[in-house]
């Protein structure tokens, strides 16, 4: 589950920059859409302010009930998330309807396909979600030397919605995911609830699009992270 916007999410300020793979293209882009790019390739962040009293909350943070990983599996809409990050700031009236895709190839990891748009073009980012310690608990690793995203599923109903957690060196990012685009008022107050005990406030919460989600992407328009 992922990765900002999550999206994902990330390049300064959100995060730090992600080059791209230069076979991924088959003509040139711009410098706009390098810059949005980079937002696909990362989980979300906050802005490049490392926070300790971010990074304890995310330590204290326990998974609800009773988690099974293969009820994680299928699809989710991504339907908020509380964040810092100064591109969710800049951009929450263009912000694009985002999905992904679980399964659970060992029963211990989660195979996670998201899917957005990026100048009408449909994406897809390929992450995988290796066990961290406590249940509910992952790493992904990230570009760069030494670099990865830790992972907490806190809270879900596998039928209705995912409270989870994404935490980097950059900040933490709580995100919202539903089965159906439209949770009721109770699951979003919750959310919210959970977000601000880790520091969130509504200020800094974003909604997304709940139409023109994509399915797939061809070939020339998949990131697969689970290569690095």
């Amino acid at each position: 589950m992922t990765p900002c916007a999550m999206t994902p999410c990330p390049i300064t300020p959100c995060v730090s920059h992600v080059p791209v793979p230069s076979r991924l293209f088959p003509v040139p882009m711009s410098a706009r859409s390098l810059l949005l790019l980079s937002l696909l390739l990362a989980a979300p962040h906050g802005r490049g302010q490392r926070a300790p009293a971010a990074r304890s909350a995310l330590s204290a943070v326990r998974t609800r009930g009773n988690l099974v990983l293969s009820e994680l599996a299928g699809r989710w809409f991504l339907v908020g998330t509380a964040s810092r990050c100064t591109y969710l700031a800049q951009n929450s009236h263009r912000l694009e309807p985002t999905a992904m895709t679980v399964t659970v190839p060992d029963g211990q990891s989660l195979s996670i396909s998201t899917f957005r748009k990026l100048d009408g073009q449909c994406w897809e980012i390929k992450q995988r979600y290796v066990p961290a310690g406590a249940h509910g608990h992952f790493s992904v690793r990230g570009r760069g030397y030494n670099s990865k995203m830790e992972v907490v599923v806190g809270e879900v109903d596998p039928r209705s919605y995912a409270i989870i957690y994404y935490q980097d060196s950059q900040g933490l990012s709580v995100k919202l995911y539903g089965r159906s685009v439209q949770l009721s008022d109770t699951i979003v107050d919750k959310f919210e609830q959970r977000a601000r005990a880790v520091g969130l406030s509504e200020d800094v919460t974003h909604y997304f699009p709940t139409y023109g989600f994509c399915d797939s992407a061809d070939d020339f328009h998949i990131l697969d992270e689970t290569e690095l």
